[in-house]
């Protein structure tokens, strides 16, 4: 394409800009910069320079950014570790009531293994009852088992813990059972002093901690610390089992009985499960038999003949 000129006017060549010649300059100073770089590394101290004068302005630039990938970061975070402390209380309660079900579970096999220990073995058959209510009273020390006529329970039944006697039965039930506890003042246990074989009875006091022996004379072998085993009279309770331990003895010369209390064995204001013992039936004594009658003697024929003249 021609250029359009004015008629008459002179040809002048195209001039280059200055903003060219500044960008020709600056293509070949870079290209000479970046020769003499490779070749010989003059500008490393000078790039090291320029780096550390351009760091403040690339953390600046980056600055928002890394604040919002901190931000969301923390959030994420914090949410994470809110619900993870959630699910970990939440197993340790569960952990807890588990642990709780065990130690108790632990502990019951604990008791009935100590009740299974302490049956006697001139028991027929045993049979283990948790005790279902307690009565408050004072002066009425009973409680209520799991265990009635349906499981063969009859009344005056002896019934013991693992550490002694505890008591027997007083009304049965179909399916419960009423025990009055050694404690009670109604109740009385034939005893025995274990180290002399001295015979005496032990009645309840209304006090689960105290028993006492009013029928021993001031003069009675007895001593604290003594241990009273069950003398095994009247049928109800099986001879030597343990009832208790002499813990007071008082002597009043003006008085002909001593004043002798004893703590019992059993924990009658603490145990959980009884056992309920069926003693072997007593055979009793068979009676003398009467001696047989005296044979009588024959008649004498030689002395009923008649004699021959």
């Amino acid at each position: 394409m021609s250029l359009l000129r004015e008629p008459g006017a002179r040809y002048a060549p195209p001039r280059v800009s200055a903003l060219g010649l500044r960008a020709l300059i600056l293509i070949a100073a870079s290209i000479g910069v970046m020769v003499v770089d490779h070749r010989q590394h003059e500008l490393t101290a000078i790039r090291t320079a320029l780096s550390a004068v351009a760091y403040p302005l690339q953390v600046l630039v980056q600055s928002p950014v890394a604040a919002w990938n901190w931000m969301s970061s923390s959030l994420a975070t914090r949410s994470a570790l809110m619900a993870e402390n959630e699910a970990l209380k939440t197993d340790n309660r569960d952990n807890d009531l588990r642990l709780l079900r065990l130690e108790a579970i632990e502990q019951e096999n604990r008791r009935l293994r100590d009740l299974l220990n302490a049956a006697p073995r001139d028991a027929e058959t045993s049979k283990v009852a948790s005790i279902l209510r307690v009565d408050l009273d004072p002066l009425r020390h009973r409680v209520l088992v799991d265990r009635g006529t349906s499981d063969g329970v009859t009344r005056a039944q002896a019934v013991i813990d693992s550490h002694g006697i505890f008591g027997q039965t007083s009304n049965v039930g179909l399916k419960a059972s009423e025990v009055i506890l050694l404690s009670d003042p109604t109740h009385a246990v034939p005893v025995q002093v274990e180290r002399n074989g001295l015979r005496t009875i032990a009645v309840g006091t209304g006090d689960a901690r105290r028993l006492a022996l009013p029928y021993l004379p001031r003069n009675a072998d007895v001593r604290v610390d003594d241990r009273l085993v069950t003398s095994g009279l009247g049928g109800v309770f099986p001879a030597g089992y343990p009832v208790g331990r002499i813990s007071e003895v008082k002597r009043d010369p003006s008085q002909p009985l001593a004043t002798v209390s004893a703590e019992p064995a059993a924990a009658l204001d603490r145990a959980r499960e009884v056992m309920l013992l069926w003693l072997h039936p007593r055979v009793p004594m068979p009676a003398s038999e009467p001696a047989p009658p005296a044979p009588t003697p024959a008649p004498d024929k030689a002395r009923d003949k008649p004699r021959s003249r």
